[in-house]
């Protein structure tokens, strides 16, 4: 049976008459996000602003839109210039024993969260956590000489000045029935898409008006116990597998499963979920493949056939060129 945050999801994207009952919380809650951005915008309050750049990819929309492959991707483009890039996070789910926390590629997920320690063990960047992101970035600023910040996540944190807004939508789903919670799937209004400085429409095949397209391309097989990577032919086609993801949108996962044309066991758990090796003990005995977010959480305890499957953003030509742009301008040396 679903759950009620399942129940909710679906209504928020397929529609339910039942929603308009919960308008006048949505009403409360776009008054509160509002004044929250007019403060900000009048430079009211705490704000830091960081010593270098700081470029925030978040999104407007609760659940996951492909965050985390667009921070490895920007990663890449940073490094490859020479840039020293350091990533700031919240942390959803982290129980460090302090806050800020530094997060090491040895660490458990548990402990430093599991979208943290995926980006430090793939790309080795310098990472804090901390609910508050102004904090982890003065934190991480002492701890590395660095060039750029990176927050994930992080746009409706009205705390921290940012130089450039990099949003993220799901093509698929979109901004579900355009209301705000608990109404609708939104965190602010859909107008705020207008004042951010790109938007990235995940799984659009091409550049919509006024955005840009970015896919995530599967790249290879690696197994959780030994870290051997294989191609991905090393599943036959019509192979019968134990698909598992805890990610925002489960759905977009075995998608991508059957459009390799696999033969997916779906299961299905909500984002961050916790796992233990009793919980994945599926029948009948097939493969399990699951998504890279969800494999830093079971290493420990992963069986001999136990797979992730590695995949990587690909942005437009067009964003591409315009995030270079942009680099350039925010950094004249990287020019």
């Amino acid at each position: 049976m679903a759950s009620l945050s399942e129940r909710l999801v679906s209504a928020w994207y397929q529609g339910h008459p039942g929603l308009a009952l919960l308008r006048p919380l949505e009403l409360v809650y776009r008054c509160v996000v509002q004044r929250k951005r007019a403060r900000f915008l009048a430079g009211q309050g705490q704000i830091y602003r960081a010593p270098v750049p700081l470029i925030v990819v978040g999104n407007v929309t609760v659940g996951g839109t492909g965050k985390t492959p667009l921070i490895l991707w920007l990663i890449e483009q940073c490094q490859a210039r020479g840039l020293r890039v350091g990533v700031i996070s919240r942390g959803y789910g982290a129980r460090p024993s302090q806050l800020p926390w530094r997060v090491r590629a040895e660490q458990t997920a548990a402990e430093a969260g599991d979208e943290p320690l995926l980006i430090v063990q793939r790309s080795g960047v310098p990472l804090m956590i901390d609910p508050d992101r102004s904090r982890a970035a003065r934190a991480l600023l002492a701890d590395e000489p660095l060039d750029l910040l990176l927050s994930d996540d992080g746009l409706q944190h009205y705390r921290l000045a940012r130089d450039l807004e990099l949003v993220l939508i799901d093509a698929a789903r979109g901004l579900g029935n355009g209301h705000c919670l608990p109404a609708g799937p939104l965190r602010e209004p859909a107008q705020r898409l207008e004042s951010v400085d790109a938007c990235l429409y995940n799984g659009a095949p091409s550049d919509p008006a006024g955005g840009y397209a970015v896919t995530l391309e599967p790249t290879a097989l690696v197994n959780l116990r030994s870290g051997e990577r294989r191609p991905l032919d090393h599943f036959p086609p019509g192979q019968a597998l134990h698909a598992v993801a805890g990610i925002g949108n489960p759905q977009r996962f075995f998608a991508t499963l059957e459009a390799l044309h696999w033969r997916p066991i779906a299961h299905a758990f909500a984002d961050h979920a916790p796992y233990s090796a009793e919980l994945l003990d599926f029948s009948p005995a097939l493969p399990l493949l699951m998504t890279e977010k969800d494999a830093v959480k079971c290493r420990a305890f992963a069986g001999e056939d136990w797979w992730y499957l590695a995949v990587d953003a690909r942005p437009s030509a067009a964003f591409s060129a315009w995030f270079e742009a942009q680099l350039a301008g925010l950094l004249p040396a990287a020019r």
